[in-house]
């Protein structure tokens, strides 16, 4: 079993220990998830409301939020016919910890807010494409495999509206910035299973 899988975005793949934590606790896993879709809503609604003129971005987060909340509901109804409550659940420093690394000042704070987005999207990309593989039960398997193309269009959406208004170079810098910091939060083990832990 490897955890090995080459994400552009991403600084470091993966640990081994991650993906085994995961396999362990298949139910906490798919708690997690749950809440990581209807934040990942929240987060593309949140610049909507912070950037309302920007008419490209009403075109192209409108969807992806209806398609977070569409995923959100799929894992619900999963937890439900397994009678697995959706509980709140301890969250790891990774979400927090990305968040301060976002600068204040415009315009650099709407760069870093798409840049990570971006991240966590390809985070989740990366591991549902491990869980997809290796998950010991068929139903869940399905499930990783089936919300992964949407995860790697997501992260996709936030390089292409940050690319429509930063020069390359620019996005480049600061994604390897950002992309050192998530990579080091995760090489500390949050010791419960979670998607970006």
């Amino acid at each position: 079993m490897t955890a090995t899988t080459a994400i552009r975005w991403l600084a470091a793949p993966s640990s081994e220990a991650w993906l085994q934590q995961a396999l362990d606790h298949p139910d906490d896993v798919l708690v997690d998830h749950a809440h990581c879709e209807r934040k990942a809503a929240g987060a593309a609604l949140q610049l909507l409301f912070r950037y309302p003129s920007a008419e490209d971005l009403a075109l192209v987060l409108g969807p992806l939020i209806r398609e977070e909340m569409e995923h959100f509901e799929r894992v619900v109804a999963l937890l439900q016919r397994r009678r697995i409550p959706l509980r709140p659940l301890p969250a790891p420093p990774y979400g927090a910890r990305l968040a301060a690394e976002v600068r204040r000042q415009e315009p650099q704070r709407q760069l870093d807010s798409f840049l990570v987005a971006g991240l966590i999207e390809a985070r989740s990309h990366e591991r549902l494409g491990l869980l997809a593989r290796h998950s010991r039960d068929p139903e869940l398997r399905q499930l990783w495999s089936d919300l992964l193309a949407s995860e790697a269009r997501h992260f996709g959406v936030y390089w292409l509206l940050a690319e429509g208004r930063w020069p390359r170079s620019q996005l480049s810098e600061r994604l390897e910035q950002l992309a050192a910091v998530e990579a080091a939060v995760l090489a500390d083990l949050w010791p419960q299973p979670r998607i970006h832990s």
